[in-house]
């Protein structure tokens, strides 16, 4: 069975830290950590990539504008994120 931590009052950052120390066996401590990581893999983007991006997102409205593409509606965008 896995441990499941339950928290029915608020706890600062410090106190949730020491509840897990507590609580959770060291191995669930180390899977907690690397699940919490920041993925190595990620990379912040540049400027330019943020620029370029930007001008699509304005060339795609503008195409949906004019009624040549459809774009997803809230929902499935928000679903894919």
């Amino acid at each position: 069975m896995e441990p499941v931590l339950t928290l029915t009052v608020p706890l600062s950052v410090d106190q949730l830290a020491a509840l897990i120390r507590q609580q959770l066996p060291e191995p669930e401590r180390i899977r907690l950590a690397h699940l919490l990581a920041p993925d190595d893999e990620y990379e912040e983007p540049t400027q330019a990539q943020l620029v370029a991006e930007m001008k699509e997102a304005v060339r795609e409205v503008n195409l949906a504008k004019k009624g040549k593409i459809n774009l997803p509606t809230l929902e499935e965008f928000l679903n894919e994120l």
